[in-house]
């Protein structure tokens, strides 16, 4: 299963560092100038797990394979970007195509990376790009609930579309269908406000631990929940270093964890991802499902084969694997389970499936 995150923003935000230092490569042409990623770059990132060092290590694998995360860098959006200003009409029809949309934000002052605004205002900044998504979502319902286009609308479809033109025409919040409609049912509007968000606030190295006004700020009104510090020049330099030299400099400058690695626990936080892993003698390998995902559907995310002529699901849950040392002493224990259609796979469940061709 892949999923794509979007990076959007204002030009000059730090957009392009992020997804070089994301992706460790220099595919996306960073330059102090508006418009200098016109077309998106995608790059497709292992994302980190250490329990597939430790499955691996007891089943003796031969190969470890993460499963992975797609960021795709879209091109800086401006004031009027759903009016076809800039290369906005592009841009747009880009985070279409994402699951979810990660808002990079410019929170630093620099008198050597031109700013397209006067002054920094994290929150103005967001609300520019949330305008411009609305403004591309209403033009887009308007156009589907013509009475012409209608009759390629379903009933469930057109139900959203009108409550969205509802919302949008009082100022009221998008995110009150997540309580009415499913979130497959929302998927398919298409509707860029409706996409899950993260938010990442692009600071300076001194303002890495802790943050700073332009970041309070911000929390303050956006909340912690989606919201991430990172420095994306930081970044960068991370992944110039040996491993030894980047834990060391982690240490100075006060950070646990990666903005790579933070931004994709928030990722599969806010797509509702949950990992789970197959091990033997030749691989260990993590899959990425959606939560709640029947045990048919997960081993359809191996072959398409496995789902249709599914049986059973030999089930391990990771802690009782590493406990009991493998397949062998969890079996001999009582840890192994053989589950149904019905079961729902839980993050970090070890499975092996059954199935007839």
């Amino acid at each position: 299963m892949s999923f794509k995150c979007g990076i959007v923003g204002l030009p000059n935000v730090g957009k392009s560092t992020l997804f070089n230092a994301l992706t460790n490569s220099s595919k996306a042409q960073a330059a102090n100038f508006p418009f200098c990623t016109i077309d998106p770059n995608v790059g497709v990132v292992p994302v980190p797990d250490k329990r597939l060092d430790n499955l691996a290590r007891i089943s003796q694998s031969k190969k470890i394979i993460n499963t992975t995360i797609s960021f795709v860098d879209i091109a800086g959006l401006v004031k009027g970007a759903s009016k076809g200003e800039g290369l906005g009409n592009k841009f747009l029809s880009h985070i279409r195509e994402v699951d979810s949309i990660v808002h990079m934000i410019r929170c630093f002052d620099s008198d050597d990376i031109q700013n397209v605004n006067p002054t920094v205002d994290p929150i103005r900044d967001l609300e520019i790009i949330e305008t411009e998504m609305m403004l591309a979502d209403l033009e887009s319902i308007q156009k589907r609930l013509e009475k012409n286009n209608k009759k390629n609308v379903d009933e469930e479809q057109l139900d959203i579309l009108k409550q969205s033109l509802d919302c949008i025409n009082n100022d009221k919040d998008l995110s009150l269908l997540k309580s009415k409609f499913n979130k497959k049912q929302l998927n398919q509007s298409g509707l860029l406000s409706l996409k899950p968000k993260i938010f990442v606030c692009n600071v300076d190295e001194k303002s890495i631990k802790n943050g700073n006004n332009y970041t309070s700020k911000f929390i303050d009104k956006y909340g912690q929940e989606n919201t991430l510090i990172v420095s994306a020049d930081i970044e960068n330099q991370i992944n110039e270093l040996e491993t030894n030299e980047k834990n060391n400099y982690m240490e100075m400058i006060g950070i646990k964890e990666t903005g790579l690695n933070l931004l994709i626990q928030k990722g599969y936080k806010v797509l509702e991802l949950d990992t789970y892993f197959t091990s033997g003698p030749e691989e260990t390998r993590a899959w990425t499902i959606q939560k709640n995902c029947t045990a048919p559907k997960a081993a359809g995310e191996i072959h398409t084969d496995f789902e249709k002529g599914f049986i059973r699901a030999e089930t391990i849950s990771y802690d009782d694997f590493i406990n009991n040392n493998g397949w062998a002493n969890s079996k001999t224990n009582g840890k192994m389970r053989l589950e149904g259609k019905d079961y729902i796979v839980k993050d970090g469940d070890v499975l092996n499936f059954r199935f007839n061709t």
